[in-house]
């Protein structure tokens, strides 16, 4: 049994006079001769240790030889500080050395382990586990496992059984590359990692199981980027004898709970809106609700036109950097409310329907005849230019009626905007073959600040419906059968009317740590390149390895 009496960071005030019995390793020393204080940090946070006239010869003789990084053992009492740090939650307090044990020597790190650490990150990868050192990274570590305590907490007091399903499994497609892997007893054939378990908690309901949940370990072979990851965490639901309503209710008291008791936030009720509206007002389907900046329709006024109304006067030289913006990213660009085609009985319109009718003086129409996605980048541009993202504050919003498919331009026809399951809207059902993008679907996100952090639909169990969905992708009978027969089988024998969703763990904790990147808050994540530059992963294997798997490599 351990002999710690705690760890260094929760040592306070009222521990003056107790003895305390510490592990932790040397984050700073101070030699000043008759005096010495390191500064002993654990993953709780760091405590003094003070050496003085007082403290046993062989003991300071220690202290004097201890370095950056040594792993020790420490005994004292603890005691006022004379000199307080405010800075640190146990700034008034050290501990009297009276026993010193070096546990492990340490070589001088590649880097300095703080959080004001400025060395490149391929470095701080390349040793990430003195990276982890970091206390915001070891913070957001023990937040995670907190939050992860907290979902499944709230999933079992709603009645959900955490159920594991495989990570070998068969391909199937879900929109994303999958990572395959080669299997020795049967040469030529290969599993997949799962994208997600989509079909698996399906038959969990076949099953009869009601209620699923699983904290999940998913693989997409995508290129990365600041949120994403090719192997990330989701946390995986799914209900049966359930309608829309019923899963955006319980997952809007999920997140309630999530804020309150993480942050002791009271994020409130959840606003909605459809595709349709997000697109329009944001240009995106993952508006970020911080900020204003809406687009405003224009059409009546310019054809083709939409503008955004900046409340600030910008110079020419910002406006022309905009403009290349959106060129950049294939569109035609931006004028402003100054531009000659202009009539000045429609620039005043303009000011009047964006409700600036102080007009020039202290505001710009940006107005622009391109997509509404390209105006939406332009937006979030915009927003971070003029740093008028507030810090701190949480956005939620459902986006509900998603289309059923969308326009592929590269193969020139209508391809599924979801996997194969997701069911259309009930009223949308007679235009399937006929009106395609006209189709939305039983569908749903959770964004929070312009990141999606759950998606999730009602699924289809009429066979019938399947059948149609499955023609209308462009598989054949024999290809339905191949990669879905199980699932069609096992819809034979009484399935239930269910749906779900997920949240993406990893990207709940960035948002609620308010970290720029998943790598802030995942122990161990590859670069942009899909690299592990720690482990060297991935890496070549040796040709006995291979000619097991009947691999022959080109």
């Amino acid at each position: 049994m351990t002999k710690r009496t705690s760890y260094c960071g929760a040592l306070r005030s009222e521990h003056i006079g107790s003895k305390a019995h510490l592990y932790g390793w040397a984050a700073k020393t101070r030699n000043l001769g008759s005096l010495i204080f390191i500064d002993l940090r654990d993953r709780a946070g760091t405590v003094q240790l003070a050496f003085d006239e007082n403290t046993a010869p062989e003991v300071l003789d220690a202290a004097k030889s201890v370095r950056s990084e040594f792993v020790l053992e420490v005994v004292g009492v603890v005691r006022k500080r004379s000199a307080e740090n405010p800075d640190i939650p146990t700034g008034d307090v050290e501990i009297a050395v009276s026993e010193l044990k070096i546990l492990a020597r340490s070589e001088t790190p590649p880097f300095e382990i703080s959080d004001d650490c400025k060395t490149a990150e391929q470095i701080r990868m390349k040793h990430r586990y003195l990276d982890l050192r970091r206390p915001t990274l070891q913070n957001a570590l023990i937040t995670r496992h907190k939050i992860a305590k907290l979902t499944r907490d709230y999933f079992d007091e709603h009645g959900f059984i955490e159920i594991e399903t495989p990570t070998l499994i068969k391909s199937t497609p879900e929109g994303a590359r999958d990572y395959l892997v080669p299997s020795r007893v049967h040469k030529g054939k290969f599993y997949a990692l799962p994208q997600s378990p989509q079909l698996y908690k399906q038959l969990t309901m076949v099953a009869g199981f009601d209620r699923y949940i699983q904290i999940a370990r998913c693989y997409r072979d995508e290129d990365l980027r600041a949120d994403r990851q090719p192997e990330f965490t989701q946390i995986d639901i799914e209900m049966s004898f359930a309608e829309q309503e019923d899963i955006l209710r319980l997952a809007e008291g999920y997140i309630q709970c999530l804020f309150k008791r993480t942050l002791n936030i009271d994020i409130g009720a959840i606003p909605r809106m459809t595709y349709k509206e997000a697109m329009e007002r944001y240009g995106s389907d993952k508006p970020d609700l911080r900020y204003g900046l809406e687009i405003i329709d224009a059409d009546d006024l310019l054809p083709g036109t939409k503008m955004i109304c900046v409340p600030s006067k910008l110079p020419r030289k910002q406006v022309d950097k905009f403009n290349e913006l959106l060129k950049g990213i294939g569109g035609k660009g931006v004028v402003t409310q100054s531009a000659k085609f202009i009539t000045d009985e429609q620039r005043s319109e303009l000011f009047a329907r964006a409700d600036a009718n102080d007009g020039d003086d202290d505001h710009t129409l940006l107005l622009s005849r391109d997509s509404l996605s390209q105006i939406g980048y332009l937006r979030t541009e915009l927003a971070k230019s003029l740093d008028i993202i507030p810090k701190g504050v949480f956005k939620p919003v459902w986006i509900l009626e998603f289309p059923f498919f969308i326009w592929d331009d590269e193969i020139g026809d209508w391809v599924a905007a979801h996997h194969p399951f997701t069911a259309p809207l009930d009223e949308c059902l007679p235009y399937l073959e006929t009106d395609k993008g006209a189709v939305r679907a039983k569908a749903y996100d959770l964004v929070l600040n312009g990141i999606e952090m759950s998606s999730g639909s009602i699924r289809i169990t009429d066979p019938e419906l399947q059948g149609r969905i499955f023609t209308l992708l462009g598989l054949t009978d024999e290809e339905a059968r191949r990669k879905f027969g199980f699932l069609l089988d096992a819809f034979r024998y009484g399935v239930p009317p269910h749906g779900g969703m997920a949240f993406g763990l990893d990207r709940l904790v960035m948002q609620l740590l308010e970290r720029d990147s998943l790598r802030d808050v995942v122990a161990f994540p590859k670069l942009q390149n899909a690299s592990e530059p720690m482990t060297d992963a991935p890496d070549i294997v040796d040709a006995k390895q291979l000619s097991d798997l009947g691999i022959d490599m080109r």
